[in-house]
């Protein structure tokens, strides 16, 4: 597969903002973080269907599909950032003019169920893309320092990125010891799962896989690692990257459990690949932002990820 790099954003470019999952709680949070994009020196466009509701979908699926294709089409558009995630972005897959994709590729940005989306653009054309702060949840609200600075040199510098260094320089911890190199992909966790199986779902060989998760109960997320195993992807990848685990634990202790440690070192802790965890991205708003298809370096010894190259040029 031949990958293909957005370009650099720049001042004065136009962002786009698209809602292909659920909608926001407040409509005001779309605007909020178009005020933030246009204060930094970005032109913003709006979706013609970001403030629609169905349901616990920000609109239909043809109208969510429509507006990202219609995006992917301006090629006044440079980037193209999410509202939310929430749920649904799966149900657009079919959808999408993954042609249109391919000729005009440009910046993606969005994590949590924007995963399928994500890997799904991957698989069909070799865009990469961003797993970082959407609109609509860090932007509204003033976006962490951290991961403001992290995110937009992402996306404005043709630099190679280099280590990812967690806030407060914390270092990762070694489940499995080793090193390895691999293309980045990944992102949540059930989104992944999700579309297992389907022609969506691009091949981990050769990967470093990284993952979050947020509010599961313990069993299900030893369904969702087990579902990883029985696809072989666990298999496939070089090294796996555990990133936040928000709120994913046991609610009734009373019963008997298992710890989330516990659970990892069950599917991971017997790879003969390098497994690191703590990598400060997910749901959390103080986090790094993730390019998904660029090559990068996982190493025990020090205890980092390194990211090969630039993500865009």
């Amino acid at each position: 597969m031949m990958i293909m790099k957005p370009r650099a954003l720049k001042k004065g470019d136009v962002i786009g903002i698209v809602a292909p999952a659920s909608p926001p709680s407040s409509t005001e949070k779309i605007f909020k973080g178009a005020e933030y994009l246009e204060r930094l020196g970005y032109r913003v466009k709006i979706g013609r269907n970001v403030e629609k509701v169905y349901g616990y979908l920000a609109g239909t699926d043809h109208e969510r599909a429509n507006d990202l294709n219609e995006m992917f089409a301006d090629t006044d558009v440079k980037a193209i950032i999410a509202v939310r995630g929430g749920y649904g972005t799966p149900r657009i897959l079919p959808l999408l003019k993954y042609n249109v994709i391919k000729k005009n590729p440009k910046i993606l940005v969005g994590y949590s169920d924007l995963t399928a989306l994500q890997l799904a653009i991957y698989r069909k054309t070799g865009l990469v893309t961003f797993s970082g702060p959407m609109v609509g949840v860090e932007m509204f609200k003033g976006i962490d320092p951290f991961t403001e600075e992290h995110f937009w040199r992402c996306l404005t510098s043709t630099q190679k990125l280099g280590a990812f260094v967690n806030p407060d320089s914390r270092a990762l911890s070694t489940l499995v010891q080793g090193k390895a190199t691999g293309t980045l992909l990944g992102g949540n966790l059930s989104l992944i799962a999700a579309i297992a199986g389907s022609p969506y779902l691009p091949s981990f060989k050769r990967s470093l896989l990284f993952i979050e998760e947020i509010e599961e109960e313990t069993y299900r997320f030893d369904r969702l690692m087990n579902q990883l195993r029985l696809t072989g992807i666990l298999k496939d990848t070089n090294g796996v990257i555990m990133g936040e685990l928000t709120d994913v634990k046991t609610s009734d202790t009373t019963k008997p459990f298992l710890t989330i440690a516990q659970v990892m070192n069950d599917y991971l802790g017997e790879l003969k690949k390098p497994v690191v965890t703590g990598l400060v991205y997910g749901h959390v708003p103080r986090k790094l932002t993730v390019p998904m298809g660029v090559r990068a370096a996982v190493d025990t010894k020090k205890e980092q990820l390194v990211v090969n190259e630039s993500a865009v040029r």
